[in-house]
């Protein structure tokens, strides 16, 4: 368990947040087409794994336009952006927003992924959704860099996320 805040007041997350240099935990989560989809599946490839409570609010927006930016100018490099939105509504924010260089994945079939991660949200109003959070995982799956944002409407650091795909 892990503590962020919401607005200032304290929440916690369920599970055991990400250690660094270990393997990331596997996952299944829905693409956009409805397919469920591994980490196995995007094996090989340097990863940002972002994780955001909903593509409709001002702050998940505007990280997942910021990580879409990126990507477009380092395009070896996956970023994935996992939400509880249903993948029909993740289509449409990225169309709408002109967002082509992320990958959005829903765990819309199961919260297993925000328990294995440790950021499945226990209490308060957004209990069920995913906490704010930068994970990067090496070309072998390693975690090499974790933050889980300690304000949920703030945005995380970038600039260490980068650097730490980049190295």
């Amino acid at each position: 368990m892990a503590e962020t805040k919401l607005k200032g007041n304290v929440i916690h997350t369920q599970g055991t947040l990400p250690a660094l240099h270990q393997k990331a935990h596997d996952f299944r989560l829905v693409d956009a087409d409805l397919n469920d989809k591994t980490l196995a599946d995007f094996k090989g490839k340097r990863k940002l794994i972002a994780t955001v409570p909903s593509l409709d609010t001002g702050v998940c927006s505007t990280m997942t336009k910021h990580l879409n930016s990126f990507a477009k100018n380092h395009p070896s490099i996956l970023i994935l952006v996992i939400s509880a939105d249903l993948p029909f509504a993740q289509k449409r924010f990225c169309s709408a927003e002109n967002v082509h260089n992320v990958k959005t994945l829903s765990m819309m079939r199961s919260k297993d992924f925000g328990k294995d991660y440790g950021l499945l949200i226990q209490d308060g109003p957004l209990a069920g959704i995913l906490a704010r959070s930068l994970l990067v995982l090496d070309d072998k799956d390693h975690v090499v860099h974790f933050e889980l944002v300690s304000e949920i409407t703030h945005e995380p650091d970038y600039h260490k996320a980068e650097q730490a795909l980049l190295r």
